[in-house]
């Protein structure tokens, strides 16, 4: 996502790279390139000029100190335009009601069932609330069943009515039902259409008015582009939803219609989505995503992914296990699964500052795990427990029984031997020398 977009803002502030102010000469030269590669990326023609004549204001307005570069300072600018753009901060989901009923609506093939599954985790887990389902397509069979597919998926109830046709009543119903169940959050999934039709926004609305929600999201798939920004823009003339989700943020999206979308719309995007993992959904923070466009990465979500699978219990079993060198392959499979929990590994890299942009055309894949996994799994429980009783022969069979050559289970036995050091070091406040072999 975003990655040609970043290449070539980074080539429009070189050309200020050298200068000794900024002068409207040279603002207009770079201006003219950020704007060239915002319409690249999809984003609207009206909102780009707006945008980089916002950032020509404040550029030939800005003294700049002299400890900073005119590069650096039009990096700080434009990134505090793109945020404020994409609204400026983060807009909090609204829960309000007994229960808090959530309408989602969108185009059909935009993600919204997925979505919806993944907003009932997000509620469940993050808000500790009881989430209640409701299966409102009652067009198209396959998007009831995947609804129950989810729900199971992440321990929540799916309410369906088999043979009701009428989603207004089913919506109804299934607000009484989770009144009576104590449930305190309702997630209506509701029909999409190929294309906005009078029949569906007569359907939505009527839905909208029955339920009262507290909160009603427009899904829109970004790999559209602009269709889905004026998708957006039509639905909420009719609609008047209160916030955009943006699905499949990754694959060959190029990330415009994130830009964009808050300018056109004037409603905030409240939630990004990509792929099919029930966990891999985002509120959406726009100084952070200005950050990551730019090139700069986005520690902070990644810390807070981290937290997410931070267990203070055993970290603290886990800290005494290193003092006293008992760190074994078991804890590795642990911390293993935790990093792979915490999403895509390319995707996690980027949030690093400047290791995206390293790794830009490298290739790193979900199953990188998968030999490591492969060799420890190979491993009796003994020798998983106490990796030093592993010798020659235990090796052979160990390769053989993970499909992997000898010279492999070496490599991650030392790596591992490595690592324990390190971690013992790290956990008992010293720093190891690792032998040179």
């Amino acid at each position: 996502m975003f990655e040609n977009l970043t290449d070539k803002l980074e080539r429009s502030f070189r050309i200020l790279k050298g200068e000794g102010k900024i002068t409207e000469i040279n603002v207009a030269e770079t201006l003219k390139e950020i704007r060239r590669a915002l319409i690249d990326a999809d984003v609207n023609y009206k909102v780009a000029k707006t945008f980089t004549d916002e950032v020509k204001q404040k550029a030939l307005g800005a003294d700049v100190l002299r400890s900073v570069k005119p590069g650096q300072m039009m990096t700080k600018i434009v990134r505090d335009e793109l945020a404020a753009l994409m609204g400026g901060t983060a807009t909090d989901i609204r829960l309000e009601g007994s229960p808090a009923v959530i309408l989602i609506a969108g185009l059909q093939g935009s993600g919204k069932t997925t979505f919806s599954g993944k907003l009932a985790a997000f509620i469940k887990s993050k808000r500790g609330r009881g989430v209640l389902l409701v299966a409102g397509d009652v067009y198209r069979p396959a998007a009831i069943e995947q609804l129950q597919i989810l729900g199971q998926q992440i321990g929540v109830e799916v309410y369906t009515e088999e043979g009701n046709k009428n989603p207004v009543q089913i919506a109804e119903n299934a607000v009484k039902y989770a009144r009576t169940k104590g449930l305190n959050t309702v997630i209506i999934d509701t029909a999409g259409r190929l294309a906005v039709d009078e029949q569906m926004m007569q359907e939505i609305t009527a839905i909208k008015a029955a339920v009262k929600p507290s909160e009603t999201l427009f899904v829109v798939d970004a790999m559209t582009g602009q269709d889905a920004v004026n998708t957006a823009k039509e639905i909420n003339d009719r609609l008047d939803f209160d916030g955009v989700v943006l699905t499949k943020l990754d694959g060959d999206t190029r990330g415009g219609a994130a830009i964009s979308i808050r300018a056109v719309v004037n409603k905030p995007l409240k939630f990004i989505s990509s792929g099919e993992k029930m966990d891999a959904l985002q509120v959406f923070h726009p100084e952070r995503m200005a950050d990551r466009i730019l090139g700069m990465g986005d520690i902070v979500s990644l810390v807070e992914k981290a937290q997410e699978q931070y267990d203070e219990e055993e970290a603290r079993k886990l800290k005494k296990k290193l003092v006293k060198n008992q760190f074994n392959f078991n804890d590795f499979l642990t911390q293993i699964a935790q990093i792979k929990k915490m999403g895509n590994l390319k995707d996690l890299a980027s949030m690093i500052p400047g290791v995206g942009k390293a790794l830009k055309n490298v290739d790193i894949s979900d199953d990188v795990f998968k030999q490591t996994e492969a060799i420890i799994y190979s491993m009796t429980p003994a020798e998983r427990e106490n990796p030093q009783i592993i010798n020659g022969s235990r090796k052979e069979r160990i390769a053989k029984g993970s499909g992997v050559t000898l010279a492999e289970v070496n490599r991650l036995l030392k790596q591992f031997e490595d690592t324990r050091k390190m971690m013992k070091a790290v956990a008992g406040g010293g720093i190891p020398k690792l032998k040179r072999r």
